[in-house]
């Protein structure tokens, strides 16, 4: 998480816009979701990673670690989508028969589920190459544009902020563990993991009391008020982005 967030200071595309950044990704993740045939996602998923590592310069095994997140809950996922429990004959079913009862997969079976793989995984590197190119406060500042609530995107920033807080305070009560020899041996090892997660929700909500006091005494009213980037907008860089969606679009009314 906070490479991620590193990254999202350190690229080559932080001086372009966000909101064309937002603009390109959610555009491109919708046209990967209504796609009616794979090839336009996987070519969304190949294109996406050259834009967030050839053009954002993101190291390439980095992104892989990312993406291979996704990718193994998908492939657990879609394995339940493709197999097939029947006691029916069904056109092109193998696999194993037992009691009458036949566990395989069929033809249109391995199809859905590839198809939902690749939307998933398309949506997946859509996010993946806002979050990586785009720091948070530039997309709140897109929302807020937007005339979103300002009670929601409030609760964004808030939301975002506390995962911070909690990784931080995992990592110094683990330290803490540790350096005691918590972790020495399975049985200290469990021990250890116990009294983590019971002291995690108090010292976070330490936390989170004392940030809503610090806020309180600095005249806070229900509204987050932060000095916002002004960024030009980047005609190439829109340019790119609407021949590459224009692409897509004409390729998915032709196949």
């Amino acid at each position: 998480m906070f490479s991620i967030d590193q990254y999202a200071y350190s690229n080559r595309l932080k001086n372009v816009h966000p909101g064309e950044k937002v603009a390109f990704a959610l555009v491109t993740l919708l046209i990967a979701l209504v796609a009616p045939q794979p090839l336009i996602p996987a070519i969304i998923i190949a294109l996406m990673a050259g834009a967030t590592i050839g053009v954002a310069g993101i190291p390439a095994r980095f992104y892989l670690q990312l993406i291979l997140v996704p990718f193994s809950f998908l492939v657990a996922g879609v394995a339940m989508i493709a197999l097939t429990i029947s006691n029916q004959p069904q056109a092109g079913l193998k696999g194993v028969t037992l009691l009458e009862w036949t566990l395989g997969v069929t033809p249109a079976g391995i199809h859905l589920a590839g198809k939902i793989f690749l939307k998933s995984l398309g949506a997946a590197a859509c996010l993946y190459f806002l979050s990586l190119t785009t720091p948070m406060v530039d997309i709140l500042t897109v929302l807020r544009q937007l005339r979103l609530p300002a009670l929601l995107v409030d609760l964004i920033s808030l939301t975002y902020r506390f995962i911070f807080v909690l990784l931080a305070t995992v990592n110094d009560i683990y330290t803490a563990q540790a350096s005691r020899l918590g972790y020495a041996s399975l049985r200290t090892s469990y021990h250890s993991l116990g009294h983590l997660a019971a002291n995690l929700f108090i010292k976070t909500y330490r936390r989170s009391q004392e940030l809503f006091t610090a806020l309180t005494a600095r005249g806070y009213d229900e509204e987050l008020r932060v000095l916002e980037a002004v960024y030009p907008f980047s005609w190439p860089f829109l340019c790119l982005a609407v021949i590459f969606d224009l692409a897509l679009v004409i390729l998915m009314l032709r196949t």
